[in-house]
């Protein structure tokens, strides 16, 4: 299972959304994820200027709310799909109708099984908390 997490919102102001000619080309994208049967689930995401982030200072949670001045990568969202191989996302990823300022990256989704026995025994009760 592979995560593919497009980048390149850090300028998006509150509010912004994507032009239909941009979300027409998109959804034949999408749609074609899904006729290919490798498309387990979709979002995008609001601009970084609505969001807030929780960081923990000396162990205590700290809240920021958007824009992030500092922020350098902002993810717009993400695409979940199941290929045989990171080959295989990446030829998916390069079908995508992104624009010059976005980056999709590619991350494999790490199953119970890639941990060793006592890293499975300690997240027992994981695979429930995801159904």
């Amino acid at each position: 299972m592979m995560l593919m997490i497009p980048k390149g919102y850090e300028q998006a102001a509150p509010g912004t959304v994507p032009d239909a000619r941009a979300v027409k080309a998109m959804m034949k994208y999408n749609e074609r994820l899904q006729q290919a049967g490798v498309l387990l689930a979709l979002d995008g995401l609001h601009p970084p200027s609505m969001g807030a982030r929780v960081s923990f200072p000396g162990g205590k949670p700290r809240v920021t709310d958007g824009p992030f001045a500092e922020a350098k990568e902002v993810l717009g969202g993400y695409w979940m799909i199941q290929v045989k191989s990171k080959e295989e996302a990446v030829e998916w990823a390069s079908r995508c109708p992104a624009s010059e300022n976005e980056v999709i990256e590619i991350r494999q989704v790490q199953e119970l099984s890639d941990f060793p026995a006592d890293v499975q025994e300690a997240a027992a009760g994981f695979s429930e908390l995801r159904s």
